[in-house]
């Protein structure tokens, strides 16, 4: 029988070795663009399409983000569909296993709000994980166009074709990337954290009714057991509260962890180009699947305890 040949590291180490010293080489010939750094995202189109409205590269991510969802799950879906007990191929497997391991957890913390919450949680889950791991995508947050910036950097030289022109002129330059990871826009996490917040009162309603509002402003026993009302009402009034800061809460927990991550790999690469990155890509692809889990699994809490309510009326016979 013939052997197929592979790859192995102590045959091979010789092409490894290769490339680190390429790129040492490589980083001391032209170095490193400082990339800038800026919270809001960048415009990657000069002309506004309406009113007030550029296209951003986050938006351009949050496009590619549904390309990306809708092909990994349409062989589920029509697997699905067709009544098929064995989905073919690997990424209708692959959406299998992640759907019916968060309907396992949703089943098992929400019981009989399954059926409701179900949808909201895998949505998050899925959306939150695509929007994170698509930094580990070669040219995401690195690929773009050079521009004159007063907040940019001044470039000393480059090999990239058609830059030599820009770096004679005096001037600060700074590249703007066609894409950016999603989740380092505040936008787009405050909008997930307002769809978290506001469908747990819509689930609480839907399970509970309108007392489900008694629980922000319990006046119930404020005549007839006026110190217990008054902590009552003081208790509400801080479950109010609380609503308002899980808003902030989820915006900042989620945009904080990937928006770091991407200014440490700028920098990292900026200063260490000789596979440092490589290295913290690992670490950033585990910090991208926790930050969907935990956005998910908050979501899943809240709206169970707010279906399931607070035993305000059991407190109350007491």
């Amino acid at each position: 029988m013939e052997e197929t040949r592979k790859w192995r590291y102590g045959t091979h180490r010789w092409f490894v070795l290769l490339f680190i010293i390429l790129g040492v080489v490589f980083a001391k010939m032209y170095a490193p663009i400082m990339p800038h750094v800026q919270v809001a995202p960048e415009r990657i189109s000069h002309t506004p399409l309406f009113g007030d409205f550029y296209v951003t590269n986050t938006i351009l991510a949050m496009l590619i983000m549904d390309v990306i969802i809708v092909l990994f799950f349409l062989p589920f879906m029509r697997a699905a569909k067709g009544g098929s007990l064995l989905p073919e191929g690997g990424f209708a497997g692959a959406g299998e296993a992640i759907v019916e391991m968060l309907h396992n957890m949703v089943e098992t913390t929400a019981g009989k709000a399954t059926k409701a919450i179900f949808p909201w949680v895998t949505t998050i889950f899925i959306t939150v994980l695509v929007a994170n791991l698509m930094e580990l995508i070669p040219g995401v947050d690195s690929i773009g166009f050079f521009e004159k910036s007063g907040h940019g950097y001044q470039i000393e030289n480059t090999f990239i074709p058609g830059v030599m022109a820009l770096v004679k002129e005096e001037g600060h330059y700074m590249v703007t990337a066609y894409i950016r990871v999603l989740s380092t826009d505040l936008n787009f996490t405050a909008a997930l954290a307002l769809i978290s917040v506001v469908m747990t009162q819509v689930i609480g309603v839907k399970y509970q009714g309108l007392g489900y509002f008694s629980k922000f402003l319990y006046t119930r026993t404020l005549f007839s057991k006026p110190f217990l009302g008054v902590m009552d009402l003081m208790v509400g009034l801080l479950e109010l509260v609380s609503e308002f800061s899980k808003v902030l809460s989820f915006t900042f927990r989620l945009f904080g962890n990937v928006f770091a991550g991407s200014v440490l790999l700028f920098l990292v690469g900026s200063m260490i180009p000789v596979f440092a990155q490589s290295m913290l890509l690992t670490f950033e692809f585990g910090i991208g699947i926790i930050q969907a889990y935990v956005f998910a699994m908050l979501t899943l809490v809240f709206m169970a305890q707010a279906a399931a309510g607070h035993g305000g009326e059991e407190h109350e016979e007491a």
